[in-house]
């Protein structure tokens, strides 16, 4: 093997190499509002070590404060100045674009109309105000009345913008419609796209770094389609947990949008030395695994030896697939996540 490489800092903490974790909550420190095991301890310990943490959201219906409060209860250290939204990205978005005063249309939480306020716009709710702008966030009362004003005022030349377009949210009684959805209603009235500011886009990680003045911050998400291509699209370095959506096969056959620059169990990786990943001209290894690429073609396929921890047996394999140079299928691989799935690999 070689090209050996260890990223990070070698010999040190994983998160001592960034001054600040910009983390997704749902599905890295909580599921439907219960903490992670072992997330709340690691993010202390994060903390203690000089790391700075910030609480990085889609979720643009509640306040940092309300977010801070809902983290302090779980023992995840957390103040509201450490919550960042998408209604604070949207708000920006809206503010550059806008002259101070000006009247926004805003359908959503009462958290996106602060938002909107604290940026020196004027929040309204009808059409009959003449808004320069339409802000859309999820809000659980939005219903028929305001949808048709926003519509009316995008038709009449107001800028449509969204807090984000994650077209599912978890509920209580399974996954819901989202944001993104909602969005669907007055766009396919008006034939106006909106303009998007939380994850994947630029916006959201723009007023993240803004917010914390990180200088090298590490993205850490549990989705490959949001968190880790958000940090693509922001030159951001990455961290993948495998505590929520993404699985291992998603990892793996990831396009190149979407390759996370570290793979993790649990935030306990924040705490903990980035193992060394040699790659070859065939494969790669990492820790007691190699994975080999055999055959071309349609018979081309990924092979998997070795014994030890299965995350890095995980680490290498992802590490092969992505260099094989072509889209894999998950049949081609499906022996080999096996393996690792019989080495308790989670999910």
């Amino acid at each position: 093997m070689n090209d050996a490489t260890s990223p990070g800092s070698p010999g040190g903490a994983l998160g001592a190499a960034y001054d600040v974790a910009l983390l997704d909550l749902d599905g890295v420190v909580y599921i439907g509002g219960t903490a992670i095991p072992g997330a709340p301890e690691a993010l202390q310990k994060a903390k203690r070590s000089g790391m700075r943490l910030a609480y990085v959201t889609n979720n643009a219906s509640r306040t940092p404060a309300a977010v801070a409060a809902l983290l302090s209860g779980m023992n995840v250290p957390a103040e509201p100045a450490d919550v960042v939204t998408s209604a604070h990205a949207a708000a920006r978005l809206l503010a550059d674009k806008l002259p101070r005063g000006a009247r926004v249309l805003v359908i959503g939480a009462m958290a996106l109309r602060l938002a909107v306020r604290e940026r020196g716009l004027v929040p309204v709710s009808t059409a009959a105000d003449q808004p320069l702008a339409v802000v859309q966030g999820y809000g659980p009362g939005i219903g028929y009345p305001t949808l048709a004003e926003g519509g009316l005022a995008v038709r009449a030349g107001a800028l449509f913008v969204g807090t984000n377009a994650d077209s599912t949210l978890p509920g209580p009684r399974g996954i819901q419609p989202g944001n993104g959805s909602l969005l669907q209603v007055i766009a396919h009235a008006t034939g106006a796209a909106p303009v998007i500011a939380g994850k994947p886009e630029p916006p959201l990680h723009r007023e993240s770094v803004i917010r914390t003045g990180a200088r090298n911050p590490l993205v850490v998400g549990d989705r490959l389609d949001t968190d880790i291509e958000a940090a693509h699209r922001a030159g951001a370095d990455s961290l993948l947990v495998l505590t929520g959506v993404s699985r291992p096969a998603d990892i793996v056959l990831a396009p190149a949008s979407q390759h996370p620059t570290y793979i993790a169990g649990t935030l306990d990786a924040l705490l903990q030395p980035y193992p060394l990943l040699a790659r070859s001209d065939d494969g790669a290894a990492c820790g007691g695994w190699t994975a080999r690429r055999t055959g071309t073609g349609q018979g081309a396929r990924l092979d998997l030896t070795g014994s030890g921890s299965a995350i890095d047996g995980l680490r290498a394999l992802a590490a092969a697939a992505w260099d094989a140079g072509e889209q894999l299928t998950r049949d081609r691989v499906e022996a080999a996540l096996g393996q690792l799935d019989a080495a308790g690999l989670p999910g």
